[in-house]
C-alpha cells in the first residue's frame, strides 16, 4: 500500500522489518505504516511499542481472516479468538534513528487519548465462574501489549464493587473496567453516583468484558459495530479509548433510589429471570426451561403504568390525571442522601397510562438484555429514552413463539405487543389475577428490586417495596468504552 500524493508524509527510511530491509514511511493523517505489501493503522491495530537499541518492537493486532494481507509472514503470532496478536521487529540504522520514529509513534498514540492506567473488577463468582481465566487468557495479555497499567480486585461478594467506587482515587486512573456479567458494572455505576463528588465521578469511562451470564450491556457495544461478543473484541474496544454516553435511570420510592442502565422487568420476564435461579444446576438451559413452565402456567397481573412518551409516541395509552405530588416533594426525599438525587419529576407530564392487567412490562436502557435477546432493537445508548416492551393479553402458543423471536428482536413485530419510548415512568404493581394473596417480582439489571408477598424468596430484604416506583432518565449521564462511537 502506497500512501496517496496528497497524505503527508512523517517519516520515512529504510529499516529491517522483522530481518528483511525495506523502505517504511509513516504518515500524520491517518496515521498508518507503510512497507510493501503491508499496512498498519496505529488507531484500529497498534497496541503499544518499546525500544530496545536500535530496535522498535511493535505489538499489534489483526483478524484472523487474512494472514497474508497483514504482511504476517515474518512476524510472532498469538490467537485471541477473533483477532490474532502480532509483534514487528523495526530494526534501525542506528539510536538516534530508532529514538525519532520511537517519539513519532508514541506522539501519535497519546494523541488518540486511549487510557493509560485502568482499575479492573474481576467478579470469579458470575456466570461459569471463568472470569478469573478469561482476565488472564484473554484481558491481561492485550493490556499488557499496550503499555498499560492497571490494577486489579477480585469481587468478595455482592455489592463490593459498589462500595469500592464509592470510596475509589478516581485521579489515579483513566478507566474502571469489569470482567464479568452486567451486575458488577450496575455497581459501580451505583458507587460512582453515591459519592459527594458524583459529578466528575460518574464521567469516568466504563468498560465491559463479557465474562458472566446475560452480558447484555457488552453485547449491546459490540453487536452495534457488528462485532462478535468476545472478551478480546471488547479489551481491544477499551484499549482504543473510543468512548460513548450511556444512559442512566433513577429509580426512586421514598428516600431509596437505584440507579439502573440495562433494563427493568416485572411480570413474565421478571419472574423467568428470577425464579429460575432454582434450577442454576442446568446452566443457561435453566431459563429457556423454566420459560416454557412460566408460559403454560400463565400469570397476569393487575396494575397500572403512567408514563411520559417521548416525541411521536404520544398516542399510546389513555389520557391520565395529573397526580398531585409536586417536584419538590420528590426531590426532597433525597436531601439526606450525599450523592446524585437524581432528576427532578414533573409529575404533570406524566399524562399518558395504561390499565392492566399486564403479562410482562419490560422497559430497556440498550438493546439486548442477554447475549442470546435482542430485547429492544430500537433502544439507543444516549437518546435520552427507554424502551418500554409491553404485553397485555397473549395465547400462550402465540406468546412461546414470541419467545423464540427474542434472539433477533421479532417479537416487537406482534399485535400482541406494544413497544415504544418513554423518557419517564411510573409503575404501579398490584397482585396476581388468579390469585390475590399472591404478587409479582420487580426486576432491575438482573437484581431483585423488589418483591410482593408470595414470591420466591419474598422474606429476603430488598431495597424497595412492591409499590410504587418512579423512573426517569437522564441523557447521557455515564460513560462507556465502547468499539467506536454509536448512538
Amino acid at each position: 500500500m502506497k500512501p496517496t500524493p496528497t497524505t503527508p508524509i512523517i517519516l520515512s527510511d529504510n529499516i529491517k522489518v522483522n530481518g528483511v530491509e525495506t523502505p517504511v514511511t509513516f504518515t500524520a493523517v491517518d496515521g498508518k505504516l507503510r512497507w510493501p505489501g503491508n499496512c498498519l493503522s496505529i488507531d484500529k491495530h497498534v497496541l503499544g511499542i518499546s525500544i530496545e537499541g536500535f530496535t522498535i518492537k511493535i505489538r499489534a493486532v489483526k483478524e484472523n481472516k487474512c494472514e497474508d494481507e497483514f504482511g504476517c509472514c515474518c512476524c510472532r503470532r498469538y490467537s485471541t479468538g477473533g483477532t490474532m496478536r502480532k509483534s514487528y521487529s523495526f530494526e534501525m540504522v542506528d539510536e538516534n534513528s530508532a529514538r525519532i520514529w520511537s517519539n513519532k509513534l508514541e506522539e501519535f498514540i497519546d494523541s488518540l487519548g486511549r487510557p493509560k492506567r485502568l482499575f479492573v473488577f474481576v467478579n470469579p463468582y458470575g456466570g461459569k465462574k471463568s472470569a478469573s481465566k478469561i482476565f488472564v487468557d484473554s484481558v491481561k495479555p492485550l493490556l499488557d501489549d499496550a503499555n498499560i497499567d492497571y490494577t486489579v480486585q477480585e469481587t468478595k461478594y455482592q455489592f463490593h464493587a459498589k462500595e469500592v467506587a464509592t470510596s475509589l482515587d478516581i485521579m489515579r486512573y483513566d478507566g474502571v473496567v469489569c470482567v464479568s456479567g452486567d451486575g458488577i458494572l450496575v455497581e459501580v455505576v451505583n458507587g460512582l453516583l453515591e459519592r459527594e463528588d458524583w459529578e466528575s465521578a460518574i464521567k469516568m469511562p466504563l468498560g465491559v468484558v463479557p465474562a458472566g451470564t446475560g452480558n447484555g450491556m457488552a453485547k449491546s457495544l459490540l453487536d452495534a459495530v457488528g462485532l462478535s461478543c468476545t472478551a478480546s473484541n471488547a479489551t481491544l474496544a477499551i484499549i482504543r479509548g473510543h468512548k460513548q454516553s450511556l444512559d442512566v435511570a433513577t429509580i426512586s420510592q421514598g428516600q431509596s433510589r437505584f440507579f439502573s442502565v440495562l433494563m427493568l422487568a416485572w411480570g413474565l420476564i421478571a419472574d423467568i429471570d428470577i425464579e429460575s435461579e432454582k434450577y442454576r444446576w442446568m446452566g443457561s438451559a435453566r431459563i429457556d426451561f423454566y420459560a416454557m413452565q412460566r408460559i403454560f402456567r400463565l400469570r397476569r397481573y393487575n396494575g397500572c403504568i403512567k408514563f411520559v412518551a417521548a416525541p411521536g409516541y404520544e398516542t399510546f395509552g389513555e389520557p391520565a390525571e395529573p397526580e398531585g405530588e409536586t417536584i419538590s416533594e420528590v426531590k426532597s426525599n433525597f436531601v439526606q442522601h450525599k450523592g446524585y438525587r437524581g432528576p427532578a419529576l414533573h409529575m404533570k407530564e406524566f399524562n399518558r397510562k395504561i390499565e392492566g392487567p399486564f403479562v410482562s412490562v419490560w422497559l430497556h436502557n440498550v438493546p439486548w438484555g442477554g447475549q442470546d435477546a435482542l430485547a429492544a432493537p430500537d433502544a439507543k445508548f444516549s437518546d435520552g429514552y427507554l424502551d418500554l416492551v409491553l404485553i397485555k393479553e397473549c395465547p400462550k402458543l402465540t406468546l412461546l413463539s414470541l419467545m423464540t423471536e427474542l434472539n433477533k428482536g421479532g417479537h416487537v413485530k406482534s399485535p400482541h405487543v406494544l413497544y415504544f419510548k418513554v423518557k419517564a415512568f411510573v409503575l404501579e404493581p398490584g397482585a396476581r389475577v388468579d390469585d390475590r394473596s399472591k404478587e409479582g417480582i420487580i426486576d432491575v439489571d438482573g437484581e431483585v428490586l423488589a418483591s410482593g408477598k408470595g414470591t420466591y424468596k419474598s422474606n429476603y430484604k430488598t431495597l424497595m417495596t412492591y409499590d410504587k416506583i418512579y423512573i426517569k432518565v437522564d441523557q447521557g449521564l455515564a460513560t462507556v468504552f465502547s468499539p467506536s462511537t454509536i448512538s
